[in-house]
């Protein structure tokens, strides 16, 4: 007998009494697969809304919350009176942002397109980004950009001091199997992806909390909701 038949003889032995739940002996990355190819519902509860806002706050990130009711124009207000509360006076926007979010932004501080701001030190001396996002996952309070035109090439959010992120309910997802699902790709090449918990943060040697090395110093999350959430 070798080494692996009497280690699996004594794991078989062990198990003699222990009664098999049905389904637990299903293959887990069979199981996986099928949690991550599922269909996710087309928005979020109200329960998974406000777990999604209590963990983006318990990261320290600012939480705005905007009734969809107001319209485009209301979501624009909203992230142009974050950046006045922040003390912004420039911003730079992707080229695919909301017509009705630049022109609101235009009016409270200075704007400079993603074109103009072409490398890292043009974006070092503009105070904020404002951006769209891809999804929302409610469990970790993590919010995934996967760069489109609304949400800028990956640099924009990652020198700027302050972010405005804009989110809507049902772009919300409760964990990450079905933020993955819902970012997975027709062709399966998927773009490069940004998940953002919180402002960034690390800590030194002593362990003391250190904001904004790796990113933003401030990240403030703009939520589009109406009451009419289930």
């Amino acid at each position: 007998m070798s080494a692996r038949d009497e280690i699996l003889g004594r794991v078989r032995a062990a198990l003699t009494d222990v009664q098999t739940a049905p389904g637990a002996g299903a293959d887990p990355v069979a199981s996986a697969e099928v949690a991550v190819g599922a269909t996710t519902p087309p928005g979020a509860t109200r329960e998974t809304l406000e777990l999604f806002a209590e963990n983006v706050a318990d990261y320290r990130a600012t939480v705005v919350r905007v009734d969809s009711v107001l319209g485009e124009v209301g979501v624009g207000s909203a992230v142009a009176g974050a950046l006045r509360d922040r003390g912004c006076a420039s911003a730079v926007v992707p080229g695919g942002l909301d017509p009705a979010w630049r022109e609101a932004v235009a009016g409270a501080v200075e704007i400079r397109d993603e074109a103009d701001a072409a490398t890292p030190q043009v974006l070092d001396q503009v105070d904020a980004v404002v951006t769209a996002s891809a999804v929302g996952i409610a469990t970790t309070g993590t919010i995934v950009l996967h760069h489109g035109a609304d949400q800028g090439r990956r640099e924009l959010t990652l020198v700027p001091d302050t972010h405005v992120c804009v989110i809507r309910a049902d772009q919300v997802v409760r964990d990450v199997p079905e933020a993955v699902a819902r970012l997975r790709t027709e062709s399966g090449q998927q773009p490069a992806l940004t998940w953002i918990s919180g402002p960034s943060a690390t800590s030194d040697i002593e362990l003391q909390r250190v904001e904004g090395v790796h990113g933003p110093r401030n990240l403030i999350v703009v939520i589009v909701s109406t009451d009419t959430v289930s």
